[in-house]
């Protein structure tokens, strides 16, 4: 099974498949465009895509990695002072791949691999719509609380009527009592005065 072996043979032995991409991605940066045939193509765009992104680095590291695989060290010099500068806005993407007619003789299909120049304009997102926030549940205890502290005030609030009854009820009981002796009193005079008159007259 073939696990862990990306990538195309291109009919090579590994060492000569990268010996040949080492001397493409060199003719390739020294002239910002090469043909070639469609399936190497888009094996280079791999590696110049690669080596496009140590030089947006920039630093000493950087460059002895481009070294390892570009072969001219005056390549390499321009690979990170013109143009790597010119793609630190694109986030990846710096080479398109034209197809072309086939070759003439085994009929191998041809393509031009090239730099992308037009400037990147990054799109620009959109906000996220923004969802009404629904409403807390309400706790059930609060309500019970309430309830029982209203009970609790009307409670107290009957209490204070019955007291403020219960004066009220005494003091008519009592005029009631005075005027049913004011009553009597004077039935009880008006009982002796005739019997005086009698008296007088005898």
């Amino acid at each position: 099974m073939r696990h862990n072996k990306s990538g195309r043979r291109l009919g090579r032995k590994p060492d000569h498949r990268q010996h040949m991409m080492r001397n493409m991605v060199t003719s390739f940066f020294e002239n910002e465009k090469i043909t070639t045939t469609d399936t190497r193509a888009k094996e280079l765009r791999k590696v110049v895509d690669r080596m496009i992104t140590l030089g947006k680095r920039g630093d000493l590291h950087a460059r002895r990695q481009a070294l390892q695989v570009i072969r001219e060290p005056k390549v390499v010099g321009k690979l990170f002072e013109m143009i790597a500068p010119r793609y630190q806005q694109r986030p990846g993407g710096y080479t398109r791949i034209i197809k072309l007619a086939n070759r003439q003789g085994d009929n191998a299909p041809m393509a031009i691999i090239e730099l992308v120049e037009e400037e990147f304009t990054p799109k620009v997102k959109k906000p996220a719509p923004k969802v009404a926030a629904e409403p807390a549940p309400v706790a059930p205890a609060p309500v019970e609380e309430a309830t029982e502290e209203a009970a609790e005030e009307a409670g107290e609030e009957t209490a204070v009527e019955v007291a403020a009854e219960e004066p009220a009820e005494e003091a008519t009981e009592e005029a009631v009592s005075e005027e049913a002796g004011e009553e009597t009193a004077v039935e009880a005079a008006a009982e002796e005065s005739p019997e005086e008159d009698e008296n007088k007259e005898n």
